[in-house]
């Protein structure tokens, strides 16, 4: 019996659940800190051109405040 095997990177774009990338983005930033405003300019610039990865970093970095990265 023959099978296919998969080859990767798969053509096909991923679908994720809905409100997936809401959750994933969801970040607020803190108020009075240069960082978190500047990663919150460039993350909605990254929503805006579609570019979810980018986004995503954007929020993480927002959301690292609370542990003191920066």
């Amino acid at each position: 019996m023959a099978t296919t095997q998969q080859t990767f990177p798969d053509p096909r774009p991923v679908d994720l659940p809905t409100g997936f990338n809401a959750w994933l983005l969801d970040c607020s930033p803190v108020s009075g800190c240069k960082v978190c405003q500047a990663n919150w300019r460039q993350l909605r610039a990254a929503e805006d051109d579609g570019d979810t990865g980018k986004a995503a970093r954007h929020a993480t970095e927002i959301r690292d405040h609370a542990s003191g990265v920066h």
